[in-house]
C-alpha cells in the first residue's frame, strides 16, 4: 500500500535528477544562460542578407559590434545584445533591420491551448519566443501551466506560487472585491450593496499590494521576461472555486487580462501563454486574454479527436460567458469574445509517415485555412533539445552535424514566419486602444 509519503519520496528523488540533469545544462551556478551566435547564423539565418555582405559592413564601420573570435577561424560570435544593436544600426539596401511593429498598439496576446497532453504546446511556446526574440521582437512569456515546463526551459525553477498566475489571479480578486465595495449604492434604486468580505486568510497574504513589474522575471535572453509557473501553483483549480464563491461577481476569468493592461503598450511586442492541458480557471484566463489561439495537435486520429473535444468545449465555456456582456468591468477585452486568428499546428509531425499525411488532410479538409501550412517536424534534434530543457536556437550547431540541426530549425523557423504572418494581421485589424 502506498501513501501520500511515499509519493513525496518519489518526488524527493526525483528533484535529485532534475539537479543533475541542471547541472549538465546549465552554467556551473546553476543559471541558464545564452550562447553567442555565429557570423554564418547572424547574416544568414538571422538578418538574412550575404555573409559578405554582413562582413563588409562591419568592415565599413569600426564602431559597430564586431563580436568575438572564439576559436581559431575567422568565424565571430555576437551576443543577442550585440545582435540587436547591429539590427538598429544597419541597413540593406536602406531598408531597416528592425522588424515590422506600427506605433501606438500593444502587444499581440497568443494563445497555444489545447487539452491533450503532448500535445507541443510548450514546445511551441518556447520556440516561438526564441525566435521572435531573434527576429528583434521583446515577448513575455506567461506560462499558465503547473507543470511548468515552459518556465523551467526558460531557466527559472526557484518561483514560490504567490508570483505565478495564481498570484495574479488572487491579487485581482481582492483589488476587484475593494473596488466593487467602494460603489455602495446601486444605480437604480440608490440603496446600499452588501459589503463583499474576504477573509484574512487572503487578505493577509499581501498579494493585493503587489506591482505589475513583481510578476515578471528576466530570463537568460535580454529581450524575453517570464511570469512563471510551478508546481505549488497547480491547487490554483481549487484556490479559484473558493474565491468565486466568496465574491460570485467576480469575474475570474478577466483576471490575466486586467492585469496585461496595466503593462505600458510599448513594453512588448508580443505576448505567448503557455497553457495548461485543461479547460479550467487559468486557462480560460489565458483563452479570455488571448487575441489569437493557436491550438497545436499530434497527427494521430486520437489527437485530432480530443482537438475536436476542445474546441467543442471552448466553444461553450465561452458562450456561457457571453451572457456577461456589458455587466462586467473586462478591461480592454470584451465580451463576446472575439480572436483575430484561429490556427491548427501539427506537432511531431513525419513527412514521410503515410499516417500523419493522411491526419494532416483531414485537418486541411474539416478546418481548411484555419489549419498552418507548415507543420513542426519531429527530428532528431527537436528531441534532443526537449531532453536538454533548450529550444532548437539555443543548440549549437556543432553539437551536431549542421545539415541536422538546419533541419530542426527550418521547421520552427517556417512556423514562425507563418505565426508572424498572423500576428501582423491581427495588428492590422487591432484599432489604437485609448
Amino acid at each position: 500500500m502506498y501513501t501520500f509519503e511515499d509519493l513525496s519520496n518519489m518526488q524527493a528523488q526525483s528533484l535529485k535528477m532534475q539537479s543533475w540533469i541542471r547541472r549538465q545544462t546549465f552554467s556551473p551556478e546553476m543559471e541558464k544562460t545564452l550562447r553567442r551566435f555565429s557570423s554564418w547564423e547572424v547574416s544568414e539565418l538571422i538578418f538574412r542578407i550575404n555573409q559578405s555582405t554582413f562582413r563588409g559592413r562591419l568592415a565599413a564601420d569600426p564602431t559597430l559590434p564586431t563580436g568575438e573570435v572564439l576559436d581559431e577561424g575567422r568565424q565571430r560570435w555576437f551576443s543577442l545584445d550585440e545582435i540587436n544593436e547591429l539590427r538598429r544600426r544597419m541597413k540593406i539596401n536602406r531598408k531597416s533591420l528592425m522588424p515590422p511593429r506600427p506605433a501606438g498598439k500593444r502587444a499581440i496576446r497568443a494563445a497555444i491551448a489545447n487539452f491533450k497532453g503532448g500535445a507541443g504546446k510548450s514546445t511551441v511556446a518556447l520556440h516561438y519566443a526564441h525566435a521572435a526574440a531573434l527576429d528583434g521582437y521583446r515577448v513575455l512569456c506567461v506560462d499558465f501551466d503547473p507543470q511548468a515546463t515552459l518556465s523551467h526551459s526558460m531557466g527559472l525553477s526557484d518561483v514560490t506560487e504567490d508570483y505565478t498566475v495564481w498570484g495574479i489571479m488572487a491579487r485581482d480578486l481582492v483589488r476587484e472585491t475593494d473596488r466593487m465595495n467602494a460603489a455602495p449604492q446601486a444605480a437604480e434604486s440608490g440603496t446600499a450593496l452588501p459589503q463583499r468580505r474576504l477573509p484574512a486568510s487572503i487578505r493577509d497574504l499581501g498579494l493585493g499590494e503587489l506591482r505589475v513589474a513583481d510578476f515578471i522575471k528576466p530570463t537568460c535572453w535580454p529581450t524575453i521576461d517570464l511570469i512563471p509557473s510551478c508546481a505549488n501553483a497547480a491547487f490554483v483549480e481549487f484556490a479559484s472555486a473558493q474565491y468565486r464563491h466568496l465574491n460570485p461577481d467576480w469575474s475570474f476569468f478577466a483576471a490575466v487580462s486586467r492585469y496585461l493592461d496595466q503593462i505600458a503598450d510599448d513594453a512588448y511586442d508580443l505576448i505567448i501563454f503557455d497553457c495548461p492541458p485543461a479547460i479550467g480557471y487559468q486557462s480560460m484566463n489565458a483563452v479570455f486574454a488571448a487575441d489569437m489561439l493557436y491550438i497545436p495537435s499530434g497527427p494521430g486520429y486520437w489527437e485530432y479527436d480530443s482537438t475536436t473535444s476542445f474546441i467543442g468545449q471552448l466553444a461553450e465555456a465561452l458562450e456561457d460567458l457571453a451572457a456577461f456582456e456589458g455587466t462586467l468591468p473586462n478591461g480592454r477585452i470584451t465580451l463576446p469574445k472575439t480572436f483575430y486568428d484561429i490556427r491548427f499546428l501539427l506537432t511531431r509531425y513525419e513527412p514521410g509517415n503515410e499516417l500523419h499525411r493522411a491526419m494532416f488532410g483531414a485537418f486541411k479538409k474539416v478546418f481548411g485555412d484555419n489549419v498552418a501550412k507548415h507543420p513542426i517536424e519531429m527530428t532528431r534534434a527537436v528531441e534532443q533539445s526537449g531532453r536538454f530543457l533548450s529550444s532548437v536556437y539555443e543548440i549549437d550547431y556543432r553539437d551536431m552535424t549542421r545539415e541536422t540541426w538546419r533541419r530542426a530549425r527550418a521547421t520552427f523557423d517556417q512556423g514562425y514566419m507563418e505565426f508572424k504572418e498572423s500576428i501582423l494581421k491581427a495588428w492590422d485589424q487591432m484599432e489604437v486602444e485609448e
